[in-house]
């Protein structure tokens, strides 16, 4: 662009040098036709030196325009020649694609045809077989006399039966292992069971509470120096605990006639207000004397309603100390009296001495009265208080018996043994309350009406024995084994109960027939 432009410019000057010399020719052509030729030539020498430079200029343009197309076409056909070379790469890998594509369809048209052949020949083979193990099951079949089913029959009959033998077997060897680690369970849980009950019964057992009418009365019954309370301790054998309840005194003894003593004479003493070790003893004596006399009462009076005659005074004392004993929350005395009366009932029934069987009842807990003073179990105890007071040796064994201690030797052993489990398991008599009592019964009954076969469920002796009635037809006797071991198994699961539940299946068939 830039020559072209000195073209013009070289072209214009010529025709302005053209123009000027002809108007000063015309003017003046003799005076300046030599200033006029300078010029011109001049001009001449400019315009070509234009012309010149115009030239160059142009031809460097145009060197480097055409340089700089070169090496723009020069990149391009590098692009081009990368862009060409992923063309031929991708083509490539995409014929290989194809062949490859088409070898596999190639192959699974050849596996196609190959697996329809061999479905063909499965099929033909299963019909050789299906056909083959036909004629073998009829000729089984001819050789044994048995059908098919009856086969199956006849084998799982014999499965069931050596299933059944196993079982047994095993069932034996662990009763056997059982019952060699048996003493040494029982012996632990029984100790871990007295271990965690022991804390809440001697708290429960062994303390009597007082009442105040306000704090300000500890601190009279303490009095100066704590002469009143070392009085009252003195007086009647029992600790007497005064600490941060609110308008309260804790008597704490074993022994639960001091305890009462200790209790009585305490509220008179508190009701009265005079408290001083004179008046404490005062008190004491006076209280323990008609205590003595409570004591004798009940020993006199369950003697009368019994009406048992000619027993020792030491033993009808004994009987009134069970007034303030108590086990499992039930009253021994109370428990006593009822063991008594059951024990006449069913002595009548058997044609039995009912005096003797009464006589007995009562007397079977007597070692109660005395077990907190006495080391060993209270049977033992008993019997030997019995023994030295002339009681007749049938009753001191009834005594020594009822929680077999010794042999049962005689048939009021026995009377006195279930009079004791009929008073203790009543509905009420001990911790179970009535309402706690039905629902424990009713559980145990749905729990054996819950199992398939079960027509009716039954519990009796207050709830330690269910007697579960099945069906014939769907329970065989073997079924009815494990019947009776899976409800079980299910009770000791689902419930919560003292001892222990029997569990009897009874299965029973009749025939019918009417005699025209």
């Amino acid at each position: 662009m830039e020559a072209l432009v000195y073209v013009v410019l070289v072209v214009l000057g010529v025709g302005a040098g053209y123009l000027l010399h002809k108007k000063f020719t015309e003017k003046s052509q003799d005076v300046s036709r030599k200033e006029a030729d300078l010029m011109v030539s001049e001009a001449r020498k400019e315009a070509d030196l234009l012309r010149k430079e115009a030239t160059l200029q142009a031809k460097d343009v145009v060197l480097k325009a055409k340089s700089d197309f070169e090496a723009d076409m020069v990149e391009r056909r590098k692009e081009a020649q990368v862009l060409e070379k992923r063309l031929v790469s991708k083509e490539e890998s995409q014929e290989r694609r194809t062949d490859n594509l088409d070898k596999k369809e190639g192959d699974l048209s050849r596996r196609e045809q190959s697996l329809s052949q061999r479905d063909k020949n499965v099929q033909v083979k299963e019909k050789e077989v299906q056909t083959v193990l036909q004629e073998e099951r009829d000729k089984l079949e001819s050789i044994a006399g048995l059908t098919q089913t009856e086969a199956k029959d006849t084998l799982m009959k014999l499965m069931e039966d050596a299933a059944k033998h196993e079982s047994a077997k095993r069932v034996k060897q662990i009763e056997d292992e059982a019952k060699e680690t048996a003493e040494k369970r029982a012996v632990k849980i029984i100790a871990q069971a007295v271990q965690r009950y022991a804390g809440d019964y001697a708290t429960e057992r062994t303390v009597s509470v007082v009442n105040l009418p306000g704090d300000d009365m500890k601190g009279r019954i303490i009095g100066r120096e704590g002469r009143n309370i070392r009085a009252i301790e003195a007086a009647t054998g029992v600790d007497l605990i005064i600490d941060d309840t609110p308008e309260a005194v804790i008597i704490s003894s074993f022994d639960p006639v001091r305890r009462a003593v200790a209790k009585h004479a305490l509220e008179r003493l508190i009701t009265d207000g005079r408290i001083h070790p004179a008046r404490i003893e005062e008190v004491v004596n006076k209280v323990q004397g008609e205590i003595d006399q409570t004591i004798k009462d009940a020993g006199e009076k369950a003697i009368f309603d019994l009406g048992i005659h000619g027993m020792n005074p030491e033993l009808v004392r004994m009987i009134g100390r069970l007034k303030y004993r108590t086990s499992y929350t039930q009253n021994i005395y109370e428990h006593s009296l009822e063991v008594a009366f059951i024990c006449g009932m069913m002595a009548d029934e058997l044609k039995l001495s009912n005096k003797m069987a009464r006589r007995a009842g009562l007397l079977h807990d007597i070692g109660k009265a005395m077990d907190h003073e006495i080391e060993g179990s209270h049977a033992v105890i008993g019997a030997d208080f019995a023994r030295r007071h002339g009681e007749s040796p049938e009753i001191v064994q009834a005594i020594e018996a009822h929680h077999g201690d010794v042999e049962i030797k005689h048939p009021l052993d026995v009377l006195v043994q279930a009079a004791d489990a009929l008073s203790g398991a009543r509905p009420g008599a001990r911790k179970e309350m009535l309402d706690a009592y039905i629902k424990r019964l009713e559980a145990l009954e749905d729990i054996g009406n819950s199992f398939k076969g079960v027509e009716k469920t039954f519990a009796i002796q207050a709830g330690r024995d269910v007697r579960v009635m099945v069906n014939h037809e769907n329970i065989s006797d073997e079924d009815a084994v494990v019947l009776s071991r899976d409800i079980a198994g299910k009770i000791e699961k689902e419930l919560t109960y003292p001892g222990q539940i029997r569990v009897t299946v009874i299965r029973e068939t009749r025939a019918f027939t009417m005699a025209k």
